[in-house]
């Protein structure tokens, strides 16, 4: 998972009723899916958000920046916002809830 996937995850526990319950859910994820960072994504973030605000079609930076990861790291991004995802160029998308 990206690493902002992970800060959102991490988001949701502190915000939510039962943190600790919720980090340890984290953590036990952890164990099993690794932490990719984002780094090698900039440029392509970059390029992709210029070509999104000429079109007019922009995406939150935090959602630009988990695709163009997975564009940069040759995986598939599992999502069930599709629609909002296939904005961007040369993306892999997989809908698990169809």
């Amino acid at each position: 998972m990206s690493e902002i996937t992970l800060a959102e995850l991490k988001y949701g526990a502190a915000y939510s009723a039962n943190p600790k319950k919720h980090q340890d859910e984290i953590n036990q994820l952890l164990e099993f899916i690794p932490v990719i960072p984002i780094s090698s994504a900039i440029d392509l973030f970059a390029l992709e958000k210029a070509r999104l605000r000429k079109a007019g079609t922009l995406i939150d930076d935090f959602d630009l920046l988990i695709g163009c990861t997975a564009i940069e790291n040759e995986m598939t991004l599992v999502t069930n916002n599709t629609k909002h995802f296939q904005r961007i160029n040369k993306i892999q998308l997989a809908d698990w809830k169809i």
